[in-house]
């Protein structure tokens, strides 16, 4: 079967791509090609009773389908180039600004529009953080949450959904080029042709992308992992911050080694979940603009990036044998009391019981300093003793810190202004490239390269 476009991956700059193309074009044949299911679908099975881990399913229903790992992500859209990968690199700091407004737009137009844009811009509380040493990331920030962020992805796939051709539940095994374009193979025995190729495989796809590179011969370069641990602690702590702001990007950098540490993905009145990325269960964070689903407590990521130089390549591989440890160690995700771990002993489920914080995930408790470099986890206290000087609490002994939670990054791609790869016709986008590490820099570069090939039909 042809296409004019055929489109790897439904997360968000997949999505984008499509509505996009779409948009201008109800003629053009597009098919959308996922590993996951549909939206309606997507099912995680732990249910807090029956199940109450990760039972590792062959397809993550949190990490792939229609919407990618951003679908139950808390849907934070930042408006930046200070942070979120480096789009602004290849096609200009204005452009992106553009293009992730305008992603705005349509997310306003299918059901975003009753939530609130922040903005750290003016803030006091930047100042508090310079007088501290810590520094504050500007950026307008679209909180949709998870509940809303679900309600504007069904509005944007039933507007699709007559107009682009999915494939759902479909593993892509190859990408050829062929004299039309490109040939694409699933696990279906079948193929298809296309004169553009997007590939948008996201983090999950990070091994598959490599396999794409090293079969097409594209050009690459080493990314890196980010590492680190989940706090969670009582929402009052960081209300002051987050009535505000409601996301924060704070950057510290420690005076032992001089490592930078950042905060990432907060979540206010939030819960800490799992995900499964290639067969590994790591953590995360969810959040929730319905006040029936908000919980007492914030939760956030505080995450070391590690950058490799030659001999060794594989950022991902480091980061993959770290978050086995801890499900070898705890049987998925383990959790430890800061004031355990300050002390040096292993947390246990007495300590939790007897704790004024409630945990919002069931991990089993244990000793993160047997699973956690030592480097990076002295970023990881230092850092949290710094928070405590803008978010008084912070550093209490019942704070919570869940290990690991990894961030992988595919290497990053050789592509041009147009995002197009040094196989013309074929254009790698969102976080599977490398270049984007967000839903906004993701979704950006999607419309991007549609309106490319756009322009040149």
């Amino acid at each position: 079967m042809k296409y004019d476009v055929i489109i790897v991956g439904a997360g968000p700059g997949g999505i984008f791509s499509a509505y996009e193309l779409m948009q201008s074009d109800k003629n053009l044949k597009v098919g959308v090609f996922e590993l996951g299911a549909p939206l309606a679908e997507r099912k995680c099975p732990i249910d807090g009773v029956k199940i109450k881990s990760c039972v590792r399913c062959k397809t993550c229903s949190i990490m792939s389908g229609f919407g990618g790992a951003g679908a139950f992500s808390d849907g934070k859209y930042n408006i930046t180039n200070d942070f979120g990968g480096t789009l602004y690199e290849h096609i200009g700091k204005k452009r992106a600004i553009e293009l992730m407004e305008y992603v705005d737009k349509i997310n306003c137009e299918n059901g975003g529009s009753v939530t609130k844009l922040y903005s750290t811009a003016n803030s006091e509380f930047k100042t508090k953080c310079l007088r501290n040493d810590l520094h504050l990331m500007d950026a307008q920030v679209r909180h949709l949450g998870t509940d809303i962020n679900y309600i504007v992805l069904e509005n944007i796939y039933n507007k699709m959904k007559d107009n682009i051709d999915f494939h759902f539940h479909t593993a892509v095994t190859s990408i050829k080029k062929v004299e039309s374009g490109y040939e694409v193979s699933t696990d279906k025995d079948e193929t298809f042709e296309a004169e553009y190729c997007i590939v948008s495989a996201g983090r999950v796809g990070s091994k598959w992308m490599e396999s794409v590179c090293s079969e097409l011969n594209l050009a690459t370069k080493s990314n890196r992992v980010d590492l680190g641990v989940r706090v969670e602690l009582q929402a009052d702590i960081f209300k002051h911050i987050t009535d505000e702001l409601y996301e924060s990007k704070i950057v510290y950098r420690t005076k032992q080694y001089q490592d930078l540490v950042r905060t990432f993905c907060m979540n206010p009145k939030g819960a800490v979940v799992n995900e499964n990325t290639n067969g590994i269960v790591t953590v995360n964070g969810h959040s929730y603009e319905d006040p029936a689903m908000q919980t007492n407590n914030t939760n956030f990521a505080l995450l070391v990036a590690k950058h490799f130089t030659e001999p060794f390549k594989d950022s991902n591989g480091y980061g993959e044998s770290i978050a086995r440890l801890s499900n070898m160690l705890g049987g998925g995700v383990i959790v430890q009391r800061f004031g355990d771990l300050v002390r040096g002993r292993r947390t246990n489920e007495k300590r939790i019981q007897e704790s004024f914080l409630t945990p919002t995930l069931e991990a089993t408790p244990g000793d993160l300093s047997l699973v956690i470099p030592k480097r990076i986890l002295d970023d990881i206290v230092e850092m949290i003793y710094a928070l405590d000087k803008i978010a008084p609490g912070t550093a209490n002994d019942d704070t919570l810190l869940y290990g690991v939670e990894v961030k992988f990054y595919n290497m990053e791609v050789e592509l041009d202004e147009n995002l197009e790869s040094t196989s013309k016709g074929l254009f790698v986008i969102g976080d599977g490239s490398g270049v984007t590490h967000s839903l906004s820099h993701a979704s950006a570069s999607g419309v991007h390269v549609a309106r490319r090939i756009l322009e040149t039909i």
